[in-house]
């Protein structure tokens, strides 16, 4: 089966791509799932502008990836190229709630003021551990195994708390070749750690009842709530493309639930 592939992330359009190996190891990780594409409206697929002074503009690309698997209902992929104002690949799965699964979380940001980088497996039920123990047990080793060799990345707000999970692996790296250097040796094999504990978690996963379904699908609804509120990349996406397209694309596509 060929890769899903959208046109707007062919590499001739977004030639410096910093985020572009990380998409395309998770679209190949996919594969055997049988993805099928994800409706997302054209305006959002793939959508150009300007940022910088007038004297010297910078050109943006905002482009989106998605699709869905049997156990998936969406997976997609967030990816802005602005040159030295911003790179960025936002990939999230949400899993269906039919299944006991939390959602994988991977953001990706480069900055002017440097990296921002954090992985996680997020729950859709805090203080269940029905929904948690299995996954934090296997998560956990490959957290201690990645932060030990990365800086913190810093505290997280009290209200963020329970959107997380206790292997969050966030930190903020410097520009230049040290910066550079930990994302191919520590963040490239932590997220595909990340990413196949995942995929092995999801495997295994069986149906459960109506009753857990509906549990379930509320803590989703919570937090993708909570999620599209609170988007970090709210006024970056306001300032490239607009107010108007930015909210309809924080709750329309990346958030949609």
């Amino acid at each position: 089966m060929k890769p899903l592939r959208l046109s707007s992330l062919d590499p001739v359009r977004m030639p410096e791509w910093r985020w572009a190996p990380f998409l395309s190891h998770a679209i190949n990780a996919l594969i055997p799932l049988k993805p099928e594409p994800y409706p997302v409206a054209p305006e959002f697929l793939h959508r150009e502008g300007k940022t910088g002074s007038k004297s010297q503009p910078i050109k943006v690309t905002t482009c989106t990836w998605a699709c869905r698997t049997k156990k998936f209902r969406q997976v997609r992929a967030a990816c802005v190229e602005a040159g030295s104002s911003a790179s960025v690949l936002n990939f999230v799965i949400n899993p269906y709630h039919t299944f006991d699964l939390p959602f994988f979380g991977a953001d990706l940001v480069t900055l002017p003021a440097g990296h921002l980088l954090a992985l996680d497996l997020q729950p859709a039920i805090t203080s269940d551990e029905r929904h948690t123990k299995q996954v934090w047990e296997r998560l956990m080793p490959i957290f201690e195994q990645w932060r030990v060799r990365l800086p913190e990345g810093g505290p997280i707000p009290e209200e963020a708390k329970p959107y997380f999970s206790p292997g969050f692996l966030w930190t903020r790296l410097h520009l230049g070749s040290e910066g550079n250097q930990l994302i191919d040796e520590v963040i490239m094999p932590a997220f595909r750690d990340y990413l196949n504990l995942y995929l092995d978690l999801v495997e295994i996963a069986e149906e459960v009842s109506p009753q857990r379904a509906f549990k379930l699908l509320e803590g989703q609804k919570r937090y993708l709530s909570y999620r599209a509120k609170k988007d970090p990349a709210r006024a970056m996406l306001a300032r490239f493309h607009g107010h108007q397209w930015t909210e309809s694309y924080i709750h329309n596509v990346l958030f949609d639930l």
